[in-house]
């Protein structure tokens, strides 16, 4: 089982050490490759994404990535900003479906910024479309307009758009993850708005008829926002676009107590993924040691689970991230009074002890 190791810029290193170290406890043939990508890339090959990393990526069974992107690289061209090391990993390799699970560990519920009633027991799962809408859709870029309100102006444009296919692939990954849950799909769009999204609806619709099994209700975009913040349990499986997944999925975040609790899998039709936390580089605290890992570490879990074939082993992780929880150990980002803070190494050295005990 070959894992391409992809750390890349500000706190990546940092925490994917860290999983890495975790991986290392288990009585698994794991053999990794590490490489250069985003900014740390850009610094020595110039540019984000190398062919040797893309070479590597495509042949390994799994990603595990940990993030990119820095203030100091804003200001070149689009082409070679460390983020399109992540747009072009996920074009390259298919990766259309993002799993982003939230869950709130029974510890952490005080690290909410909402009420504990409203968050304890929260299991939802977020699938995201990841390959198509604004995010990919052509044409793109900049022009004087012709029309619209000022003629002569300079104006930018992106193309929303999804085909019949995009749509329907997404789709039957949400009702089959629903299947094996609470058995109920919401689909998010803007449809009274929007005719991608009206689309979207439709070809949704037409494939829950396939699962009737599966209960299958819509929601507008704006309404799944305040939803996901005034009674988040009514949630199972949310299915959305790639704009709105973006958004939504941080929004998520926020309800387990921390972006840096919630992992996340993009994985294409042959479930090779590319497994990475939901938050991003840091670089203002990169270095520190204080980066909460865990995130990453139950990334490497869904690595396991999705990509490996080793639920067994994907469980074991799990449990062990929740017993050092319940045994207080607090990064900053989640610690609160009555609990002990611990930095970046000593909380990936408490989950490989949990493993071991």
């Amino acid at each position: 089982m070959k894992i391409a190791v992809l750390p890349g810029d500000g706190i990546g290193k940092e925490i994917v050490a860290e999983a890495v170290k975790v991986l290392g406890v288990l009585d698994l043939k794991l053999e990794t490759e590490t490489a250069l990508v985003g900014g740390a890339a850009y610094e020595a090959h110039g540019h984000p994404l190398p062919d040797s990393t893309l070479q590597l990526a495509k042949a390994s069974d799994a990603i595990l990535f940990g993030a990119v992107g820095d203030w100091k690289y804003d200001k070149l061209e689009r082409a070679l900003r460390p983020e399109q090391a992540i747009l072009g990993l996920r074009r390259e390799l298919g990766l259309f479906a993002n799993l982003r699970p939230a869950i709130c560990h029974a510890p952490l519920v005080g690290a909410s910024s909402l009420k504990p009633e409203l968050i304890a027991g929260l299991d939802l799962l977020i699938i995201r479309e990841l390959t198509g809408d604004i995010y990919f859709g052509q044409p793109r870029g900049r022009r004087t307009a012709t029309d619209g309100h000022f003629p002569g102006a300079d104006e930018a444009f992106d193309t929303m758009r999804y085909s019949r296919p995009e749509i329907e692939r997404i789709a039957h990954v949400a009702f089959q993850a629903a299947r094996k849950r609470g058995k109920k799909v919401t689909s998010v769009d803007k449809a009274n708005v929007l005719e991608t999204f009206q689309f979207w609806k439709d070809v949704v619709t037409e494939v829950g008829a396939q699962y009737p099994d599966v209960a299958l209700d819509h929601m507008y975009v704006d309404n799944a926002a305040m939803q996901l913040v005034r009674a988040p349990k009514k949630f199972d499986v949310v299915v959305t676009g790639n704009m709105f997944g973006d958004i939504l999925s941080d929004e998520a975040a926020m309800l387990t107590g921390s972006i840096g609790m919630l992992p996340s899998a993009s994985l294409n039709a042959s479930n090779q993924g590319l497994y990475e936390p939901s938050h991003g580089s840091a670089p203002d605290i990169a270095g520190q040691g204080i980066a909460n890992p865990l995130a990453t570490i139950m990334s490497a879990a869904m690595m396991l689970r999705f990509s490996l074939n080793q639920a067994e082993a994907a469980d074991r992780i799990e449990a062990a991230v929740g017993k050092v929880l319940e045994q207080g150990l607090r990064t900053a980002d989640i610690h609160s009074e009555g609990t002990t803070r611990v930095g970046t190494r000593e909380m990936g050295d408490a989950v490989v002890k949990a493993l071991r005990g």
